[in-house]
């Protein structure tokens, strides 16, 4: 029986598993992620042969970090600094002679939940508010890409933001005032000097206000029907969190209609799973 591969190659930790035909899981595997390239790209191997368990290999799609040209499969992951300009495309084809596609981790989960419980709901966007924070919109079964094929990166918008301390906001990228750098886990560990699973009432509250007003644009220029929140922020901060968002949201909107706002179902699985859906339909 040939399977379908997918990985999740993150900054911190490596995902790989096989599925069936229909998509089921069959078998998974779960490794700290090396900073050094080539031994991280031995790792994928071996973990990639272990999931497989000696089947053939009928297509892998994985999910990382950007920025990357998903269409050459030349990857350069923000959170991985040793991983520049990496054809991994090609690399991973040469080596298990199957088709290989790979995007953007927020574009690869919001296809996997797309397809797991999203369809109804169309426009459906995706946010990850995790280590860092991006997001991927489906509409039509299909990804939005910007000119050129780019990534529309959500997190990097401004917003009138509540700071504790203004001086912790840096963002990955350089600017100063990004969504991001108010939000993800690294933005949090700069401002508030703690993890996330740390934070106080008080502080979880100032991060709600926060994404609520990201949302806020994101739902006045998209108008999507719903929008998924996944990553570990959005999934440790759980439901109460969720639904401060979501209230913040409702109070700055006007003229569009409000969308949805749920926590992923997939929960911290969704690139995992998402790759494995990209290995079986493709990107859509």
């Amino acid at each position: 029986m040939a399977v379908y591969v997918g990985l999740d190659i993150g900054g911190t930790k490596l995902m790989v598993a096989a599925a069936d035909e229909s998509g089921k899981m069959l078998r998974r595997v779960m490794k700290p992620t090396p900073l050094a390239l080539q031994e991280g790209l031995d790792l994928l191997h071996g973990m990639i042969a272990e999931a497989a368990a000696g089947e053939p290999i009928a297509g892998m799609g994985a999910a990382i970090g950007g920025p990357l040209d998903w269409r050459t499969g030349v990857v350069s992951p923000l959170h991985q600094p040793q991983w520049r300009d990496v054809p991994l495309r090609a690399m991973m084809e040469a080596r298990w002679g199957c088709p290989f596609t790979v995007d953007v981790d927020t574009n690869v989960a919001a296809l996997g939940e797309y397809h797991a419980d999203g369809e109804a709901l169309d426009p459906m966007l995706y946010l990850t508010v995790s280590t860092g924070m991006g997001g991927g919109l489906v509409t039509g079964g299909q990804l939005y890409r910007g000119a050129s094929g780019a990534h529309p990166e959500v997190a990097h918008q401004s917003i009138p933001y509540r700071c504790a301390n203004p001086d912790g906001l840096v963002c990955e990228c350089g600017l100063p005032d990004c969504l991001e750098a108010l939000v993800s886990g690294n933005g949090i560990r700069r401002i508030y000097r703690r993890p996330a699973e740390e934070l106080d009432a008080a502080q979880w509250d100032e991060v709600a206000y926060n994404l609520g007003q990201g949302l806020r644009n994101l739902a006045v220029i998209l108008a999507p029907a719903v929008i998924v929140l996944g990553g570990g922020v959005a999934v440790g901060g759980g439901a109460l969190f969720i639904q401060a968002v979501e209230r913040v949201m409702r109070a700055h909107l006007r003229l569009v209609p409000a969308p949805k706002v749920k926590l992923s179902s997939l929960g911290y699985d969704t690139a995992l799973i998402g790759a494995l859906v990209v290995a079986r339909v493709g990107l859509g």
